[in-house]
């Protein structure tokens, strides 16, 4: 059974949702306050927040059994991302979902602004009427800055050309197809800020976009410019804007979002000239019905073993269809296990290659299960969230072959671990059925299930080898499951992997076998 807090007030269709699932259990607690949540955290495997709760590093401490931490929104600002891939925790959000509804927003902000809608309706309700001091100006034939033309800029775009406007646009993430097919034009950053009327921004708040807007960019704005933020305070420095707005060089400002939320004694409150709003950009019942079913959705896949759709600190991955690429995972997840009990030295290379239908899918997965197999026995945390990063921090380099795609052949993957002039192989096949097998190891063919305890015995090719292996298993009651055998001809040696009852295969049994004459190497390998 799966534990699922959810600090957020989410959508109740997506609370109803997760408790509905038959091995979810769901503590619904919007706006819990952090010592409480720290108090009650440990046993939850999974938790659910919008912008309320701050999942720190003391709040992953905390959550012994933490897998998920799910964002019921776009920005993960709040989340200590690299600690929690560092656990092996995944975080993912939500993008896309309230798209449209902060797009109405800015559209809002920049009516309320340029036509006076807040100044006009406060006056109205003091008993005021003076048609000429709410005079404003059109939007149609007004040039807009798009700054960042990503989910909700694009849509910015689009409604802002209902109005007859002409749009500009920023960002160097965007490929060029994007721009044509919203109509925008694309400029830089200077060209931006120096012609437009309206200068929006739409781009996350990270180290490249803190700050971006500064009092140098506001000084090469046109005089009488207006500025809207409906994307993350601090992109726009505020002091500068304030500034700018009480010497009128800015004529007014629509802002959404602020450095510190909620703001204390907000200095923009005074100004007429500007329209203020508690960070609503998502606040419809269609975007928060859209976020909570992607919640719902999403979190019992994540804690499942899933393929999530927005992954925040992994690979995005395409999940591999068909029954022989999900049995190729679970197989390479058990070869790296192998692999990890097997091996005798330090790899600092991994070679992965694939043939047949596997060499048409995307190797990310396949690679992930592999490595957590690996490293798991060997590191703490490890999961598919941090297993690349696992990898580097003891010097593994990983590459993919470029072997041809052969797809006349079985699905097969194969592994290589190479250094300090030492190799290894392992390998794996996966028959129609799905039937995945062990088929390669050490450069030994087998065609081994890959389940259960074995034992993996290499020898000198001499009489008397085999019995000796069974008389040291018959004498302590060891069971023998089934018995593989493969010779390589080239080292002449040979190669046992014996399936065994899990009772009795003791540290004794091995050193027992270890002592038998032409024994090279003995492992025990739990699969």
């Amino acid at each position: 059974m799966y534990r699922v807090l959810i600090t957020g007030a989410i959508h109740p269709v997506g609370v109803e949702r997760l408790r509905a699932e038959p091995d979810l259990e769901v503590d619904f607690r919007p706006d819990l306050p952090m010592p409480e949540i720290l108090k009650i955290i440990r046993p939850f495997h999974c938790i659910v927040s919008r912008s309320e709760t701050d999942v720190t590093r003391e709040l992953i401490d905390a959550a012994a059994e933490l897998k998920v931490i799910a964002r019921a929104a776009v920005g993960v600002g709040n989340i200590d991302i690299p600690y929690a891939t560092e656990k092996g925790i995944l975080v993912l959000n939500t993008p896309g979902k309230n798209t449209n509804s902060a797009a109405e927003l800015t559209v809002g902000l920049l009516l309320a602004v340029v036509r006076r809608i807040t100044s006009a309706d406060a006056t109205m309700r003091a008993g005021g009427w003076d048609r000429h001091r709410f005079q404003g100006v059109e939007l149609c034939g007004k040039t807009i800055g798009i700054i960042g033309l990503g989910n909700v800029g694009h849509r910015v775009a689009r409604f802002c050309q209902g109005f007859d406007m002409r749009v500009l646009a920023c960002d160097p993430y965007i490929p060029e197809e994007t721009f044509a097919r919203h109509r925008v034009e694309r400029v830089d950053l200077e060209a931006l800020i120096r012609q437009s009327d309206i200068v929006s921004v739409h781009v996350p708040k990270n180290g490249e976009t803190t700050g971006m807007i500064g009092a140098a960019e506001l000084a090469r704005m046109k005089p009488g410019v207006v500025i809207l933020n409906a994307a993350r305070g601090g992109i726009i420095d505020e002091a500068a804007l304030l500034a700018a707005l009480r010497s009128g060089h800015v004529a007014g400002a629509g802002i959404d979002t602020f450095e510190s939320e909620p703001p204390v004694d907000n200095p923009f409150a005074a100004l007429p000239n500007v329209v203020l709003t508690p960070h609503i950009g998502a606040s419809t019942e269609e975007a928060q019905l859209r976020v909570a079913e992607c919640i719902a959705e999403q979190v019992p896949r994540a804690l499942r073993g899933g393929i999530v759709d927005y992954p925040v600190n992994m690979p995005q991955v395409r999940m591999l269809e068909g029954d022989e690429a999900a049995a190729g995972i679970v197989l390479c997840e058990k070869l790296g296990a192998f692999a990890s009990q097997f091996m005798h030295f330090t790899p600092e290379r991994l070679t992965i290659s694939l043939r047949g239908d596997l060499a048409g899918h995307d190797a990310t997965l396949l690679r992930l299960a592999f490595l957590q197999g690996f490293l798991a026995p060997r590191l703490p945390y490890v999961s598919y969230v941090n297993a690349d990063l696992r990898a580097r921090s003891i010097g593994l380099e990983v590459a993919i072959s470029d072997i041809p795609e052969d797809r006349g052949s079985r699905s097969a993957v194969t592994f290589v671990f190479t250094g300090r002039g030492e190799r290894f192989t392992i390998g794996g096949v996966v028959f129609s059925g799905p039937h995945p097998r062990i088929a390669l190891i050490d450069d030994f063919p087998f065609e081994v299930e890959p389940s259960g305890t074995f034992l993996a015995i290499r020898s000198e090719d001499r009489l008397g080898v085999v019995s000796g292996i069974a008389g040291v298993l018959d004498e302590r009651g060891v069971l023998i499951q089934r018995f593989e055998f493969s010779h390589s001809s080239r080292l002449k040696q040979s190669m046992f992997l014996i399936r065994v009852g899990r009772k009795g295969l003791s540290d004794e049994v091995l050193e027992a076998l270890r002592g038998r004459p032409h024994i090279t190497l003995v492992r025990r390998i739990e699969l």
